[in-house]
């Protein structure tokens, strides 16, 4: 299993995968990676290619209130592109993903969680509504896990 929380700490709500990963490390056993990246397309192949199943957590921004969570069974179907149109990555996570599934390189199971951001900008720290969401957003990765995805 491995989970990998996306995003940057110095863009806002951009953070709340980086954040996520980490409060998810203090809670789930060691047998279990969790790693932070950035969100590069490339680099999201290379690090899920040996991994049966990953669970991806980053921010979105599709015009839904801010502190929603989707969750998506991205090796199942496609992840609308509006989900992350916004993207402070290279490419986007949806992007990255339809590479993978392109080449045949996705994980047996992958399941992308995208949290609605409200604030991208340069900065430091979750907006309000991203930051009460915080520990229902990783209940429900927990319950997913213990479920076996």
């Amino acid at each position: 299993m491995l989970i990998i929380g996306v995003g940057n700490d110095y863009r806002g709500d951009d953070a709340v995968g980086l954040i996520v990963a980490r409060r998810l490390r203090e809670q789930l056993p060691d047998d279990i990676n969790i790693i932070e990246q950035s969100g590069e397309g490339a680099t999201l192949i290379e690090t899920w290619k040996n991994a049966a199943q990953v669970i991806l957590i980053d921010a979105v921004h599709s015009g839904a209130t801010p502190g929603t969570v989707f969750r998506f069974a991205a090796h199942q179907q496609s992840i609308p592109t509006k989900f992350f149109r916004c993207s402070t990555h290279a490419f986007s996570v949806a992007e990255a993903i339809e590479l993978a599934r392109a080449l045949n390189q996705l994980p047996a199971t992958l399941i992308v969680y995208g949290i609605e951001g409200k604030n991208f900008a340069a900065g430091i720290g979750l907006s309000p509504e991203v930051d009460k969401i915080m520990p229902e957003i990783v209940d429900r990765i927990v319950r997913d896990i213990e479920l076996k995805m």
